[in-house]
């Protein structure tokens, strides 16, 4: 059932495009009132669910850190780490996505760097650039997430964290038309799970829209960054999702490169 010629990296920058284009929720850019409170100390941004990222997680004082927020574009995560004083570098799949970050930085007078790519090459980088690599829920739009974190450990500088958010894999287990339309757990997937490999292009369409991201489990093996020191793990339900009541969807890590 698998498509051969389906290329992920490409179906998803159009999608995400167009995501920008119809205003998904993870395309809108904070307002100038945000950035504002943002440079006075008061700000938050958030890596899984709606809920703002603990505080700990981070450092004290971003003055002067080298942030990159990974997979991270739309005008959201990374204006606000700027203004907060961070030198930030979004690096994104999109580039209307990270065109938001663009806007905002110029409407607020932000200093910030926008590389468009794909996650799991961050050869524009060299070894040891970051301080922090802040990685929300974004690996589910590529088949193999082993290169992004081996690319996270290369860039990060002895010391530096690493906060990424993934999906529960067993968000994948159940047949979607089951649950979206009459809440019922109807398991029908083997994990990990891909749309590519799952369904024919025409089954996606069908069920998703033709324009859809495509999306990929990972096993939780998989998820947890080999090489790092892991010093934080948070979860959070998906309050829209039928299955909310019986499971977390998003899981969070806090790791750290050793120095």
């Amino acid at each position: 059932m698998q498509d051969m010629v389906v290329d992920p990296g490409a179906h998803n920058r159009a999608a995400w495009d167009k995501y920008v284009q119809e205003g998904n929720e993870w395309t809108r850019p904070v307002s100038t009132e945000d950035v504002e409170r943002a440079r006075m100390g008061d700000w938050s941004i958030v890596l899984i669910g709606r809920e703002p990222v603990d505080r700990s997680w981070l450092p004290t004082d971003l003055t002067g850190k080298d942030v990159l927020c990974l997979a991270s574009g739309g005008g959201q995560q990374g204006p606000i780490l700027a203004a907060a004083g961070a030198r930030v570098t979004v690096f994104d799949n999109s580039p209307r996505q990270l065109g938001q970050d663009q806007m905002v930085a110029a409407r607020d007078g932000l200093e910030l760097r926008t590389v468009l790519g794909d996650m799991r090459d961050l050869s524009a980088f060299g070894n040891a650039a970051f301080d922090v690599v802040f990685h929300p829920v974004s690996n589910v739009f590529v088949p193999d997430v082993a290169p992004v974190w081996r690319e996270c450990f290369r860039v990060l500088r002895p010391g530096g964290t690493l906060l990424a958010g993934f999906l529960n894999p067993d968000v994948y287990l159940f047949d979607h038309e089951a649950l979206d339309e009459r809440g019922e757990l109807v398991v029908v997937h083997k994990l990990p799970y891909s749309d590519v490999t799952q369904y024919s292009a025409e089954e996606r369409a069908t069920k998703f829209g033709a324009d859809a991201p495509l999306e990929h489990s990972h096993t939780l093996a998989d998820q947890i960054a080999a090489g790092f020191v892991l010093t934080g793990f948070a979860e959070a339900p998906h309050q829209s999702n039928a299955s909310a009541p019986y499971m977390s969807h998003y899981f969070a890590t806090l790791a750290v490169k050793p120095g």
